[in-house]
């Protein structure tokens, strides 16, 4: 039986694009799927969704008083270097995240390495020179292919798209307010340079609180830590510091109007066309630029004083933005009628087999 190790070495947001994936292969392909991670939490939460023991959970070590949570972990590069014997002893080891490229660096190091990269973004960050040192990468879809290979990160024989495997595990709709106003998704990214809510966060959240129409959930990337300081008591806005359901879908499934910068979320919001609002409070120049590639699909504010206007217009414009909505989304996440766990499983079996 073939053995594969699957690191869980990053926060937990990253978790649902691989699982689907090692659950599916174990369980079809006769192999034998381990996950290595320094967190107990995040081996529990894994757990929940293996009800029928199809993994094997590891916990690795982590340095002394280091955190231990779904949103904070210890030092990728820490864990990787203590626990170097037991990754390295697995033939094949597949990962979201890229720093454990930095393996490839030591002596002796031969395994074979798979990269599932992470959400579908347009950000020019998500392509990293580390995604040279893998193997075999499994993208979503087609934009992700093109661009890797475009940058020399990949070539046509190492890169498969094998389409977003999130959308098996997503959370269902809620009803997060007592009314029937609007909600708004507000999903600013970690990026400093590219999203206005590092600078601005305090002044944004109380303009939300003016405006009443609208209830606003305001999920900021979970690597961001503006939010742990934030609050609100405003009926209108609840703020989430770090919750499964900013990671799950369960937010971009219950909104109607989604409003960001440079979030990969926004792909995952329009599986189901809906209306989008780019804030673009820097004065950005986006046009024609490919990391703004998804602003087009909305409309683009540059005060705050226009955001309610905007939101209050959304649904009316909804109709132009659409098809390019559509467009965007498929080169982004490919669906087909196998799913997307099947097509990573398959891709990662048929890999193995061929190098032996």
């Amino acid at each position: 039986m073939r053995k594969i190790a699957f690191l869980a070495i990053s926060e937990a947001h990253q978790i649902f694009h691989w699982l689907p994936g090692a659950l599916k292969l174990a369980r079809t392909h006769s192999t034998e799927v381990s996950v290595l991670s320094p967190s107990r939490e995040i081996l529990e939460f894994i757990a929940s969704f293996d009800s029928d023991k199809l993994l094997i959970l590891q916990k690795l070590r982590k340095p002394p008083l280091s955190p231990d949570s779904l949103f904070q972990l210890p030092s990728r590069l820490a864990v990787l270097l203590l626990n170097y014997r037991c990754i390295s002893s697995f033939c094949y080891i597949a990962t979201t995240e890229v720093s454990s490229a930095h393996l490839r660096r030591i002596p002796g190091f031969s395994a074979r390495m798979i990269h599932l990269k992470h959400g579908a973004g347009d950000r020019e960050g998500g392509y990293n020179p580390r995604h040279a040192a893998y193997d075999l990468t499994l993208v979503m879809g087609e934009k992700d292919r093109e661009r890797l290979i475009a940058r020399g990160l990949a070539n046509e024989q190492n890169c498969k798209v094998t389409g977003y495997s999130k959308f098996e595990l997503m959370g269902a709709p809620r009803r997060f307010f007592g009314n029937d106003n609007p909600v708004v998704l507000y999903n600013p990214h970690f990026d400093p340079t590219l999203s206005p809510w590092h600078e601005h966060a305090e002044e944004i959240v109380k303009h939300l609180e003016t405006i009443k129409n609208f209830n606003f959930i305001v999920a900021p990337h979970i690597k961001s830590k503006v939010a742990r300081s934030l609050t609100s008591m405003a009926s209108n806005i609840r703020i989430d510091r770090g919750s499964r359901y900013s990671i799950d879908m369960t937010y971009t499934n219950s909104a109607d109007i989604y409003v960001g910068d440079i979030s990969s979320q926004v792909y995952e919001f329009i599986r189901e066309p809906r209306p989008c609002v780019f804030t673009n409070l820097s004065h950005i120049q986006w046009h024609n630029r490919e990391q703004f590639a998804h602003w087009r699909m909305g409309q683009v504010v540059e005060k705050l004083a226009d955001l309610e206007t905007a939101l209050v217009n959304a649904p009316h414009l909804q109709s132009q933005f659409e098809g390019l909505q559509k467009e965007r989304f498929a080169l982004s996440a490919s669906v087909e009628p196998t799913l997307a766990s099947e097509r990573q499983a398959d891709a990662i079996a048929e890999f193995m087999a061929k190098n032996g």
